[in-house]
């Protein structure tokens, strides 16, 4: 699950996405809640509007994967007569991550192949950051999250070499301040692996 809500960009609304939405979509709307449905009859989202007068939202302009943000949406929700979430909804699309394994790619001069652990398993994500380094904490946006951009992360290839994950930098992230020049977020090596990035970043980082 995405949450997602920019007042400046999109006005007050709270959009929550289980997958990416299609150009082909249906919507059902009961008072401030739309039910976003694809082309298969498959709901992949909601659209809260007024949300800042339904709940406390004390972010703009990121990505809230927080479980309390989650849980006050769905209750929206559900009141509104739409069904509660699937169970794994809760399931961050943004986690910390620590790099266990780190070699050069070797069909490119840039390119690293990083063994990234993000708790529940390793993946490897090949990266494209100059300053990705082993032993960092970082965070992750694992297989099936949406980017600030609307980017859909997916399992892909890098010259032959598999990848299941994007190592992210601020920018990419739609983070405050957030530097210009390339290079991933690099967080405190207290950082908790497998914690959502969003709730880390919520709690500690501001």
């Amino acid at each position: 699950m995405n949450i997602i809500y920019n007042q400046a960009g999109i006005g007050d609304v709270l959009l929550v996405n289980f997958d990416r939405v299609s150009d082909n979509f249906t919507y059902e709307r009961r008072g401030d809640v739309a039910q976003i449905i694809d082309e298969a009859g498959v709901i992949v989202g909601y659209n809260i509007f007024n949300a800042s007068q339904k709940m406390t939202l004390t972010q703009t302009g990121v990505y809230l994967d927080d479980a309390k943000t989650g849980r006050d949406a769905e209750a929206i929700i559900v009141a509104a007569g739409f069904d509660a979430f699937p169970s794994n909804a809760y399931e961050p699309n943004f986690v910390i991550g620590e790099v266990v394994g780190f070699e050069a790619h070797p069909k490119s001069d840039h390119l690293s192949i990083c063994q990234v652990n993000i708790g529940s398993k390793i993946e490897q994500i090949v990266c494209g950051a100059p300053n990705v380094a082993l032993g960092q904490k970082v965070p992750v946006a694992v297989v099936g999250a949406i980017m600030p951009s609307g980017l859909q992360i997916v399992p892909a290839q890098l010259r032959t070499v598999d990848s299941n994950g994007m190592i992210c930098a601020m920018r990419e992230l739609a983070l405050p301040n957030a530097p210009q020049e390339k290079g991933i977020m690099v967080l405190p090596a207290d950082a908790p692996v497998g914690m959502g990035f969003f709730t880390y970043y919520v709690e500690s980082v501001q």
